[in-house]
């Protein structure tokens, strides 16, 4: 599927923003089963700005990184539900494996990833402080993951 139009009305809603004085904070992620890890992780990205933009890996994405069984949430549903979050602002889904061209397209202010990214080593890093933005590190909760999650369920049977 092709995301180019949703990725065009998201560079002229990033445009308006900006001339609004808005800082702009992006994420991304698979976001597969939302769990209350995503919660805390989203609702402390959007703490370093004033909008939260994800980007969302779609389905066929999601199946090249994890496997055919994943995702267990279509992208539609995934979208829904992180739409409903008070921490999120948009949501952008993207079919290539990394974000980079997203990124790219919307130059956010404020880059975010979780867990033990190195932030040299964050996709799209570059790119980013080559525009004037920096790169962000946030901790996850322990004791939180769509795999272990799975793997709950599967065991429940």
């Amino acid at each position: 599927m092709n995301h180019s139009t949703e990725w065009e009305a998201a560079r002229r809603q990033v445009e308006q923003w900006r001339e609004s004085g808005k800082k702009i904070i992006f994420t991304n992620g698979c976001f597969d089963l939302l769990h209350p890890g995503h919660i805390d992780y989203l609702t402390k990205a959007r703490a370093l700005g004033d909008v939260l933009i994800v980007g969302l890996n779609d389905d066929d994405s999601i199946r090249r990184l994890k496997g055919q069984s994943r995702p267990i949430t279509p992208l539609q549903d995934r979208q829904v539900m992180l739409s409903a979050l008070k921490s999120v602002t948009l949501v952008v889904p993207f079919e290539e494996d990394t974000p980079l061209g997203l990124i790219k397209t919307l130059l956010p202010d404020i880059l975010v990833k979780g867990g033990d990214y190195e932030p040299d080593n964050i996709v799209g890093a570059v790119e980013v402080r080559e525009n004037g933005g920096h790169v962000s590190v946030i901790t996850f909760v322990d004791g939180h993951s769509t795999t272990a999650l799975i793997k709950r369920i599967q065991e429940i049977g």
